[in-house]
């Protein structure tokens, strides 16, 4: 039978086709919609449930879907495989009597509507709302059970205020790392009064102005001492610039190959005055907490790579320049190499290098100079070289070592030597100190240096005598890398500082490298430290379509809060959306914001609480991460405008107490693996911060995470490489045993696989579905197709064995010609008893552990075993209605009124198996002798392979010969396979 023929007019008037499921469908979303049905009740306040009650007690669960970008494209069917998979858990958690929130909002800042904009004219909010429009409109035909009381997009003015309320939260607060939090950890975000109140009384040393009185620096001074401290802080360090987008991207934006995430457009390096968020203050606790909570392992994996934490040891060197020491500060793993130094490197923007001379010394060789007339030039030019690079190219360690003397040394604070110091573009102002004390004896990269600038090299490691190697394998061909062995060269009498003895001879590594730390500290010249590969947050874009700072700045250019009562900052009107852009690859290039046209919004007249003065706005957008950070609270109560989150309804739907170990957070989030870093990384430090400062009591803000898989598709391509509309591509089988052929209008086609795209002309919509067999059948079909958790083809001619799934329960119940309920009231036989409470047991299971397909292979089990009566239990078939209602909802709610029931089965509590009826009868293995059926055994399904073995060879003893096989294969309980002897 083909696809089409279920829906020929002549079949009965009552069957189950497209036409019948789509006035199901839409009649049980209008009385869904009418009746509440899928309200979430809060504690208190207007948001109850469709009954008109608030949660008095019932449990809660909070299940989530990472919110999309609302796409001009709308959805295709890769797109709801989450969005499906948590509609039916929250359905399933909805008939255990749970009080679920599930609801949907829409993350609507972005790139894409910017370039819509710059394109056509047309304002990004007007395409934004169109695209949010169609969304919502498909997501509602697919019977998605969200409350949409409580739906939203970031670009809403009311969701603008809270996001610019947090920014305000996290700069007026710094990281106290001594100070004890409630839940007895130390560390915490501070309130920024709290430290100027310490500066203040002098508890706490003013950086840059010891034994000042605080009240006596001026304002700027000021504002730059705190601008240190501030969680979200305007910085000047070398940022990830991109001529070809007109922006600045984060580290995480940026591609292995140095490039931007979105456009592939080169990136360079460049000075530039940007909003920080210090997000590295929290990267002990980003890895530490990651224990307390649910997720997949490769995705705690992701984050604590990306953060990546490392014990070692800062040391400082004392920096020899005209006007006074200066202190060079070093992170190392190695402090224990201190003996083997010969020399230091700073990045191209280390703040040291203003203190080079003027001139070049005498006794400085001709390589070091670079072939410059004096350290500043060389300086000067070395560094715009290395701004035009991209940071992959720097770090390249197959790329040529580069590197200029700076004119300067440090001192080693063990041995005293003088150690001339270069500035080389492998070294990174954004990672670690900026600057690397250089060890050529055990690193590869700073021997290939000390080779090129004919530098000594000290080993301070040798392989151990039970090695096979020895030191003289490695002197004058390789640094020993190896952690592994003796440490010799490794001795001073009198230390430069402190002048006592310091031998690490003899010891292994790890030894050394505690001993070495403990005379740092004991000498305070550096202490053991963690350092994390973690960058702050770059959170500045010169982009438009994004929230503007809640931030403006005086004459002085100090930055100031606009108060919480002046929030929203609006996005003003400019005459044109794109920020300027260049050449990809003009690493000169400026940014240049598109807010900064309107000169009338840029400079405003405000009352801050001392009058009104004139003010500068800043002209950069938050960028789209910033909205996605806390939305999670949002859906909470999106209408009130008093508190970013009240307090009673935060700890019923995510309070710490929740869950072993008080990280709380919500109960089921579902996303696709690509957020692993970026987005839960940010969201989970917003959080901490909001922990810290008494907003929410839990220190995450998602317990569960679950990674849904990817749906793919068929692409096909013509001999010229172009794609062909894969709906128009028709399949031949072969003729042998190889591969199918495809054709295109009689022309041959190749066939690949991977994504739906619109460029691969192989897009398939759920409108598509919901015309040709209704939502229902769509849902089955993508919660059917294989685990959540894995990636799987789409293939549409498989689609209907779903319909006809539907198609057997629908005649199970209704009679196709006059459309009667057919189901008796009669007992059960114990046949369909132990079926169906086994069936309600195993598919129990299969929900809770969000496995839909399996519990949709034993439903049709089931199914079928009644199709295969005389008659249909009404005991038996209302059963199977609740269980399979969480997938195919709306047919389902259809044949509960059928059967007599008045109310929506949304409700109804989830079916209990009867224990007396569990397990199974006997089972039958059979029993083969060279491949042929012989014999055939009934048997307990728990039989023990040595028994069953000796039971199949006693049932087919005469067959055999009365000899012994050579080989008998025991698959217990169902085969037994039997190699008789020759």
């Amino acid at each position: 039978m083909s696809d089409n023929d279920t829906y020929e007019s002549s079949e009965p008037a009552f069957r189950y086709n497209a036409a019948l499921a789509q006035g199901i469908e839409n009649k049980w979303q209008q009385r869904w919609d009418k009746e509440g049905t899928f309200w979430a009740a809060n504690v208190s306040g207007e948001l109850t449930d469709g009954e008109g009650r608030h949660a008095q007690g019932r449990p809660s669960f909070f299940a989530m879907d990472m919110f999309p970008f609302p796409s001009g494209k709308g959805l295709h069917v890769g797109h709801p495989l989450g969005y499906l998979a948590t509609d039916v858990v929250s359905r399933y958690r909805r008939m255990q009597g749970d009080n679920v929130l599930h609801a949907m909002g829409y993350d609507a800042f972005g790139l894409p509507a910017e370039q819509y904009a710059v394109q056509t004219g047309q304002h990004p909010r007007i395409t934004t709302e169109q695209n949010i429009a169609n969304m919502r409109r498909q997501l509602h035909r697919m019977g998605l059970s969200f409350d949409d009381r409580r739906s939203f997009a970031t670009t809403d003015p009311e969701y603008v205020r809270w996001t610019q309320w947090i920014f305000s939260r996290i700069y007026d607060s710094w990281y106290d790392p001594e100070f004890v939090r409630p839940d007895g950890g130390q560390g915490s975000a501070r309130p920024i009064e709290e430290l100027i109140e310490a500066f203040r009384s002098g508890n706490k040393d003013i950086p840059g102005h010891e034994g000042q009185d605080w009240d006596a620096l001026d304002e700027v001074t000021q504002a730059d001492v705190l601008n240190e401290f501030r969680l979200a802080y305007i910085s000047k360090s070398p940022v990830n610039w991109s001529p070809g987008l007109g922006t600045v991207l984060a580290n995480e934006e940026v591609t292995a190959d140095g490039r931007s995430e979105r456009g592939n457009f080169p990136v360079f390096q460049r000075e530039l005055r940007q909003w920080s968020m210090r997000i590295t203050a929290y990267g002990q606790r980003l890895v530490e907490d990651l224990d307390s909570i649910d997720w997949p392992e490769k995705v705690k994996l992701m984050q604590r790579n990306w953060i990546g934490e490392s014990r070692g040891a800062s040391v400082h060197f004392a920096v020899e320049t005209s006007e006074g020491e200066q202190d060079l500060e070093v992170y190392t793993t190695r402090p224990d190499t201190l003996f083997g130094t010969t020399f230091a490197v700073v990045s191209p923007e280390h703040p040291l290098l203003r203190y080079a001379p003027e001139s070049w010394g005498d006794d400085v060789p001709e390589e070091w100079k670079g072939g410059y007339a004096n350290p500043a030039e060389g300086i000067a030019q070395y560094r715009h070289a290395a701004e035009s690079k991209t940071a992959e190219d720097r770090v390249n360690e197959a790329g040529a070592k580069t590197g200029l003397f700076t004119g300067l040394y440090a001192i080693n604070p063990i041995t005293g030597a003088r150690l001339p110091l270069f500035t080389a573009d492998y070294v990174l102002m954004d990672y670690g100190t900026g600057a690397i004390m250089a060890v050529p004896g055990g690193d590869q990269r700073d021997y290939d240096f000390a080779t090129a600038f004919g530098l000594p090299v000290i080993y301070t490691v040798e392989p151990d005598a039970s090695s096979d190697q020895t030191l003289a394998d490695f002197e004058g061909k390789a640094p020993y890398v190896s952690h592994d062995g003796t440490v010799i060269n490794s001795s001073v009498t009198a230390a430069h500082i402190g002048g006592e003895s310091l031998d690490l001879n003899g010891m292994n590594v790890d030894d050394a490298i505690a001993a070495t730390t403990e005379w740092l500290e004991k000498n305070g010249i550096g202490k053991g430290t963690v350092s994390y590969r973690l960058r702050d947050w770059l959170f500045s874009r010169q982009r438009y379509w994004g929230e503007p700072f809640p931030v403006v700045y005086d004459e002085h250019d100090v930055a100031h809060l606009v108060p919480d009562d002046q929030l929203p900052i609006n996005l003003p009107e400019v005459p044109d959306y794109s920020p300027k852009t260049y050449d990809p690859n003009d690493a000169d290039s400026e940014p240049e914001a598109p807010l900064s046209r309107n000169a009338d919004w840029v400079n405003a007249t405000l009352d801050l609480g001392d009058g009104p003065k004139q003010y500068r706005r800043d002209t950069n957008t938050m960028p789209n991460w910033a909205g996605s950070c806390w939305y999670y609270m949002r859906y909470l109560n999106p209408t009130d405008a008093q508190r970013l989150v009240e307090p009673e309804e935060y700890n019923y739907w995510m309070g710490a107490d929740r869950y072993p170990g008080n990280a709380g957070g919500v109960d089921l989030y579902v996303g696709g693996v690509e957020h692993a870093v970026l987005h839960l990384l940010y969201a989970r430090f917003w959080h901490k911060v909001l922990f810290d400062l008494g907003y929410v009591n839990s220190s995450e803000p998602f317990h569960k995470l679950f990674n849904q898989g990817m749906i793919q598709a068929y692409a096909y391509t013509d001999e010229r490489g172009q794609y062909v509309p894969a709906a128009e591509v028709e399949e031949h089988a072969s003729d042998s045993s190889a591969e199918p052929t495809f054709t295109w209008h009689g022309e041959p086609v190749n066939r690949e696989f991977g994504k739906m795209g619109k460029s691969l002309k192989n897009i398939i919509t759920p409108d598509d579905m919901y015309e040709q067999y209704g939502a229902d059948t769509f849902r089955l079909y993508e919660m059917s197709m294989g685990p959540l958790a894995e990636s799987r083809p789409w293939n549409t001619r498989n689609v209907v064995g779903g319909m006809r799934f539907l198609q057997r329960l629908w005649r199970n119940v209704v009679d196709e010609n006059t459309g009667e309920v057919q189901v008796v009231d009669s007992d059960m036989d114990l046949k369909t008893l132990k079926l169906l409470n086994n069936t309600i047991a195993e598919v129990s299971e299969e929900m809770e552990a969000m496995r839909p397909n399996t519990a949709i292979a034993k439903l049709i089990v089931l199914n079928n075993h009644l199709t295969s009566l005389k008659s249909v239990p009404r005991a038996a078939v209302e059963p199977l209605v609740l269980m399979l209602a969480p997938i195919a909802p709306h047919i389902c709610e259809e044949l509960w009124s059928k059967l007599g029931h008045e109310h929506s089965l949304a409700h109804e509590a989830w079916p209990k198996a009867d224990e007396r009826y569990l397990g199974q009868d006997n089972v039958t293995a059979v029993v083969q002798i060279k491949g042929k059926v012989r014999a055939k055994l009934e048997v307990d399904p728990e039989i023990d392979p040595d028994e069953l073995e000796r039971l199949a060879l006693e049932a087919v003893a005469d067959r055999l010969g009365g000899k012994a096989p050579r080989k008998v294969i025991v698959k217990a309980p169902k085969i037994v396979s039997i190699v008789p002897a020759e």
